[in-house]
């Protein structure tokens, strides 16, 4: 959930400061206001292309930051995670867009290229409308919103699981039908590889033991004299720890018989002296096993090098080296019984693809039936939301290449036609920006127990609709916002009314210069709001009646 953005030197903004909460947000103001500022800007920090247009006139850059609440969002915390960005479970966004045109993006304060960016900012924000960052457009995309709607994730992960085995047995079979000079040659490497690393003969607790063999023969002449001194101080010194405990003890001992209380306190005087003792005789012991021996220091720091320079040439740390030994000598008995295994590997990749063929029709069966419930929920309440006679459809298609993959098979599509008698057509090619607001919003209220990202905003979904469908709009709007965050910009009172939290957009003038200001409306400057929205720049007494009226139906 997006719960504060910070706008500095954006457009006709000057500096503003925004906290927003959960529930529906509307977004208002007269035409003209820029109302679509703070979407751009969101969109920008979102990872959209920028230019220097983005930048106040007379501002050396634009900033945009942007804080979202990510605790029930725990693909995002993952993400966050996989990639090193992870920071606290916080998640904030940064772009800085100079006025040469440059811009630079930030994941939790640390720089990140904008494919990041946008990646992270997908699952976060969705924004319907016409608008760039829009995911539902994306064909695959709408196979993953089917998926969801469909609780099609035990079949997918069944297919995917399948895939990956069928792949990586298709990975060894290419290598035992590799050509017999390209085999050839592989073979006297892996050989010559595998012989370099027995020749160290290592194990992951050899390198550890060895290296601290290394620490210990390297720092000798320190331990033992550390050692030395310690002893002197603890036994050997005439104000030795010890002399100086048994002093303690000889006095408290004979109080004790006065006062019995001290008695807790001799026995503890008496348990330091048997410390003092064992910690003595250790340190006595590792005196004398302790020894300077460099010729074992330089065979032990030779045989370090050797480690070092072949995780090097390997490219991977020194304690993977043992695991890489036993890959490399996995690879190399089986490219030596190439002949024998390659016939066993294709009947193995046989039988993984029949599988993943049998687990693929079964994930298409069940995308069939969701299909058709979820274009018949939709296409209902395409009716509801103005769009009278619309139809949406749910094409599912098998793909031209029939290789296995780890979707499945299919080719999913959205289709839809807006006005009765026009065919059915690809949601991308025949939805206007109103049309497809309403029916991304048609799709999410259907869709609302299984999308995953937490932020919806909706531009535009009131064009071309009022009266009544304003007010389904409206509740619609509202019941998806008691689900997740909803924002949305609209010029309809009903809609308006309709929301749990309600800003307004204004411009102003001031010497040759244009600002943008938006506030958070409280109960009365809603009202105001609302009877401008009703009956335009001049406020009655009976508009202040009917949006006092609409406030409190919604």
């Amino acid at each position: 959930m997006l719960k504060h953005i910070h706008i500095r030197d954006f457009a006709i903004i000057d500096e503003l400061e925004l906290e927003l909460g959960s529930g529906m947000t509307a977004l208002t103001g007269e035409t003209g206001a820029g109302k679509s500022i703070l979407l751009d800007a969101l969109g920008l920090v979102l990872g959209d292309r920028a230019d220097s247009q983005a930048v106040r006139p007379g501002a050396e850059r634009a900033e945009i930051d942007a804080e979202f609440d990510i605790a029930d969002h725990a693909a995002v915390a993952d993400w966050l995670a996989e990639n090193d960005l992870d920071a606290d479970g916080d998640c904030s966004l940064r772009r800085v867009i100079g006025a040469d045109g440059r811009s630079r993006g930030y994941i939790n304060g640390r720089k990140s290229p904008l494919t990041l960016l946008r990646e992270l900012g997908e699952q976060l924000v969705d924004i319907h409308g016409q608008h760039e960052h829009q995911s539902l457009l994306r064909r695959d995309a709408q196979r993953v919103l089917l998926d969801g709607f469909g609780r099609c994730d035990e079949s997918l992960a069944a297919v995917e699981e399948t895939w990956r085995e069928w792949r990586d047995a298709r990975a060894r079979l290419e290598r035992l039908g590799s050509s017999g000079e390209d085999r050839a040659e592989r073979l006297e490497l892996l050989r010559y590889q595998v012989e370099e690393l027995d020749q160290l003969g290592l194990s992951k607790e050899d390198i550890e033991h060895t290296d601290a063999e290394q620490r210990r023969l390297a720092n000798a002449g320190q331990l033992i004299e550390g050692c030395q001194q310690a002893l002197t101080l603890l036994y050997d010194d005439d104000r030795s720890a010890h002399g100086l405990l048994a002093g303690a003890n000889d006095a408290i001992e004979s109080l004790s018989e006065h006062d019995e209380r001290l008695g807790s306190a001799v026995e503890m005087i008496a348990n330091a002296l048997i410390q003092c003792d064992e910690a003595a005789t250790a340190l006595r012991g590792y005196a004398a096993d302790a020894e300077l021996d460099p010729d074992r220091l330089a065979e032990v720091e030779q045989r370090l090098s050797a480690i070092h320079e072949l995780a090097r040439k390997h490219r991977v740390e020194p304690t993977e080296l043992p695991e890489l030994t036993e890959r490399l000598r996995a690879e190399l008995d089986e490219l030596e019984h190439a002949d024998e295994r390659a016939a066993e590997v294709e009947r193995e990749v046989e039988t993984l693809e029949a599988s993943w063929r049998e687990r693929a029709q079964a994930l298409h069966a069940a995308r069939e039936r969701a299909g058709q419930a979820l274009a018949e929920q939709v296409t209902a309440a395409m009716q509801e939301l103005g769009m009278a006679g619309g139809a949406f459809d749910c094409a599912i298609s098998a793909r031209d290449d029939a290789r296995p993959g780890p979707n499945g098979f299919d080719e999913v599509e959205f289709r839809v036609t807006a006005n009765p008698g026009q065919p059915l057509a690809p949601l991308k090619r025949v939805a206007s920006g109103g049309e497809l607001s309403r029916i991304s919003l048609a799709i999410q209220m259907i869709d609302s127990g299984h999308a995953g990202i937490p932020t919806q905003i909706f531009d535009e979904v009131d064009a071309g609709i009022g009266g009544g469908v304003a007010a389904v709009v409206g509740d619609r709007l509202r019941g998806l916002g008691a689900q997740r965050q909803v924002l949305c910009v609209t010029h309809l009172a009903q809609v308006a009314a309709s929301a749990h939290h309600h800003l307004q957009v204004s411009k102003s003038a001031e010497a040759d210069e244009t600002r943008a200001r938006l506030q958070a409306l409280a109960a009365e400057e809603r009202i105001e709001e609302i009877a401008r929205m009703l009956g335009g720049r001049r406020v009655t007494d009976q508009s202040r009646a009917h949006a006092r009226e609409l406030l409190a139906n919604a």
